[in-house]
């Protein structure tokens, strides 16, 4: 997988390339400093993915997403949280906090592979995640470890914090793939955003509860999903009721 970096600040640079060089099957083929340099960058080198800064002088990492397309799939890495939203809205494959961990930068090239990056020789989890049309893995990072599980075995997913928590293996699960992410990837396999922290498996859900409160759905492990007013509708409608 060939990749470049773009980040104004050169310790940042570095230290993420160095992390990168340590992944099998990854090649840093490029690095810029500006968003302008990214694009010339892009345009010598065709990567296959830009780990790409988001504040820098002039042309900063959402407006080169925003104006330039088509561009190789994107990996936001920033120091900064509040830019997550906007980070998606282009389509990124994923959000990096600095300092980036290791088994984080791991989860977003295993991101990066299933998005269509190249699938070969990048270790286990590459080829473990397939192609974007087929992969329903969602990866879980614990004390360093990545663990993959099965959406299609997973009946809720729900927005903790930062996170996005779900139960696999009887046990919660934690994985940093954002809610608004899953909900993209995992629409085509009957998975739907029923709350803005809520997205659950349709085929589970066995009971709506509703009344003076707020509405519930029960899935059948005995979870229950909040359902938004607004959600409410079209939740019915995909379950077929009235």
């Amino acid at each position: 997988m060939k990749v470049i970096v773009a980040d104004d600040e050169e310790p940042a640079r570095r230290r993420l390339t160095r992390l990168l060089a340590r992944e099998s099957g990854v090649e840093v083929v490029g690095q810029a400093a500006t968003g302008d340099e990214a694009l010339t960058v892009i345009q010598r080198a065709s990567p296959d993915a830009v780990f790409l800064d988001i504040r820098m002088p002039g042309m900063d990492g959402l407006t080169l997403a925003h104006l330039h397309t088509p561009l190789p799939p994107i990996v936001f890495v920033t120091a900064y949280q509040e830019h997550a939203v906007a980070a998606f809205e282009v389509n990124a494959v994923d959000y990096l906090l600095k300092p980036v961990r290791p088994e984080r930068l791991a989860a977003a090239l295993a991101r990066v592979a299933a998005r269509g990056g190249a699938p070969a020789g990048t270790g286990a989890v590459f080829s473990a995640l397939g192609s974007a049309a087929e992969s329903t893995r969602v990866v879980s990072s614990l004390r360093g470890e990545l663990h993959i599980f099965d959406a299609r075995e997973v009946s809720r997913f729900w927005s903790s914090d930062k996170y996005t928590v779900f139960i696999a293996d009887g046990a919660e699960q934690v994985t940093e793939e954002p809610l608004a992410a899953l909900e993209e990837r995992l629409r085509p396999l009957g998975f739907a955003r029923v709350h803005r922290a809520e997205l659950i498996n349709l085929a589970r859900v066995k009971t709506i509860r509703g009344g003076e409160g707020p509405h519930v759905a029960v899935l059948d492990d005995g979870q229950r999903a909040r359902v938004s007013r607004r959600s409410l509708g079209a939740l019915k409608a995909a379950l077929g009721l009235r």
